[in-house]
């Protein structure tokens, strides 16, 4: 592959935050009627102005800041002393130990951690087992590191409501096939679906029988709703060192500035994500680090308010979206991504998300970033302003009328 044609599969026109850069350049003939008023809303990633990070979180910063230097040059996995208070509430939360001194890093963001957790993992040629749909990072850095993907199919629309839907045949058929990567989030990205614990311990059984490294990330593990029981993969019966679990306070806590995530596990696997974040990065940002010596340790009560919040978000945009006729959104059970489908419309789908932009003021991801088989969905991340979200919601409805087939 040349060097062109893997900077092409890296495209980022519908990444967060790079909607500006998309063209309007052939639409004109294909909008109809005039632009709808209303607040914008980006539903591309979340509001941090509508969900404000943790209490504390930047008093934690300006003492790494006052530190200086022993705060700023720490170990390129991480301060120790922050590692050492990590480990066992993430031990704690997960129901397995972690080795804060060889089995845990601390990257720039979760983004960080899976970039080196699939680098420390697929060379070229190696095959990588990847859901469908999922995040549509997973999908680039198989493809950056030359590696050959074997998709595996989540069917989150006819699975019901207490399983995420994982084609276990069609995996255990990517590991006969010679895949020794499976790369999942859980919960999912897009959808929100909790795989069920009898998938989970299925996941586990598959990658021990046939020797498989799993990466999990759980990046929304802590937005849970009522109802929602999570297993996490690293407390079942599988090989600790064929486990990397990749977390962090980005989303729920609304700590996304600060570029902060956490691998832990396979210290085989740690210690070569730690030898190429030597030569990317150094380290996570050393005054960032500080601030996550209050991550799972926030006030009483404060997670339960957040996970309120949002899901009386959720809620209400369910509310909207299934008065629209030919609209399917299944109920996120974590997280805060929606991921309805939309019923036929006039213009393709990668069309209606840029007249929606500019004839509703509203931005959400097309569902071709996550999976080829899903171009008729789009994802939303309700975590935003409550009324503007609904307001947005609504805009897009009535968009969906104005073009439907």
């Amino acid at each position: 592959m040349s060097i062109e044609a893997k900077f092409r599969k890296l495209g980022t026109d519908n990444a967060p935050g790079q909607e500006v850069r998309q063209s309007a350049s052939g639409l004109e003939a294909l909008m109809r009627g005039e632009p709808l008023e209303g607040r914008p809303v980006d539903f591309s990633h979340g509001n941090v102005d509508a969900h404000e990070p943790t209490p504390g979180a930047f008093d934690l910063f300006s003492a790494g800041v006052s530190a200086g230097a022993v705060q700023a040059y720490t170990e390129y996995r991480g301060d120790m002393g922050i590692r050492e208070l990590l480990a066992p509430r993430l031990a704690a939360f997960t129901g397995a130990p972690v080795d804060a001194r060889d089995g845990l890093i601390i990257t720039p963001g979760t983004q960080g951690a899976l970039f080196l957790a699939v680098a420390a993992t697929v060379a070229r040629g190696d095959k990588v087992a990847i859901v469908q749909p999922d995040y549509f990072a997973n999908r680039k850095l198989v493809e950056f590191f030359e590696g050959e993907m074997v998709p595996v199919q989540l069917d989150h629309v006819s699975a019901g409501e207490t399983r995420a839907g994982l084609d276990l045949t069609g995996l255990e058929d990517a590991f006969k096939a010679g895949a020794k990567v499976f790369l999942f989030s859980n919960p999912n990205n897009p959808a929100g679906v909790v795989y069920s614990a009898e998938e989970i311990g299925r996941i586990a059984a598959l990658a021990s029988r046939y020797g498989a490294t799993v990466i999990a990330d759980q990046l929304y593990s802590r937005l849970r709703y009522a109802g929602a029981s999570y297993t996490h993969l690293r407390a079942q019966a599988i090989d600790a060192e064929n486990v990397v679990t990749i977390m962090g306070p980005s989303k729920t806590e609304s700590l996304s500035g600060y570029r902060l995530g956490v691998a832990f596990g396979s210290t085989a696997i740690i210690a070569r994500m730690e030898k190429l974040q030597a030569i990317v990065s150094l380290r996570a940002a050393g005054y960032s680090q500080a601030v996550l010596r209050g991550w799972f340790d926030e006030a009483p009560g404060w997670m339960e308010d957040r996970i309120a919040q949002h899901q009386a978000i959720r809620d209400d945009l369910l509310r909207v979206l299934r008065g629209c006729e030919g609209v399917f959104a299944r109920t996120p059970q974590a997280g805060s991504y929606l991921f309805p489908r939309m019923p036929k419309l006039v213009v393709a789908p990668a069309d209606f998300v840029r007249i929606l932009r500019l004839q509703a003021g509203v931005v959400v991801t097309p569902g071709t970033e996550f999976s080829p088989h899903t171009a008729d969905s789009v994802r939303l991340n309700f975590s935003q302003d409550h009324a503007a979200a609904v307001a947005a919601a609504e805009r897009m409805v009535a968009l969906v009328e104005r073009y439907r087939a």
